[in-house]
């Protein structure tokens, strides 16, 4: 059984298929974590500045999801720094690719595989 001291927060969407896997996994490995759901909990403008701080805006925008393909192609186009990308966040949370997950120390996984959270949660724990 992998450990069960460390502090985790999962940042997602409650119905997001992926998010609903992350879970799973953690509950299956009795992993702590609180879940944060951006249409619930929201996002406030200092949290996702730390995301882009460690991530990088381009890699936070998720552009295989319902909401990317819904923007204009003006919107799209004019997504072309981190200011208009942190606007676009702020204003349309289920754009952020999911799920995030981070932990005490200012360690962030995003996206989801079985492998990256045993290593994740593994060099963590």
């Amino acid at each position: 059984m992998m450990s069960t001291s460390a502090s985790y927060i999962l940042y997602g969407i409650k119905n997001c298929d992926t998010i609903k896997k992350a879970r799973q996994w953690l509950d299956n490995h009795h992993i702590i974590y609180q879940f944060h759901d951006y249409r619930t909990d929201g996002i406030s403008i200092e949290l996702l500045e730390i995301f882009i701080q460690y991530l990088g805006w381009e890699a936070l925008i998720n552009k295989r999801g319902t909401t990317w393909k819904k923007l204009s192609d003006e919107q799209k186009a004019n997504i072309i720094d981190v200011a208009s990308a942190k606007e676009l966040m702020l204003k349309y949370p289920a754009i952020i690719k999911r799920p995030l997950l981070t932990t005490t120390g200012n360690h962030y996984l995003l996206g989801f595989s079985i492998d990256q959270y045993q290593q994740f949660i593994h060099h963590r724990g």
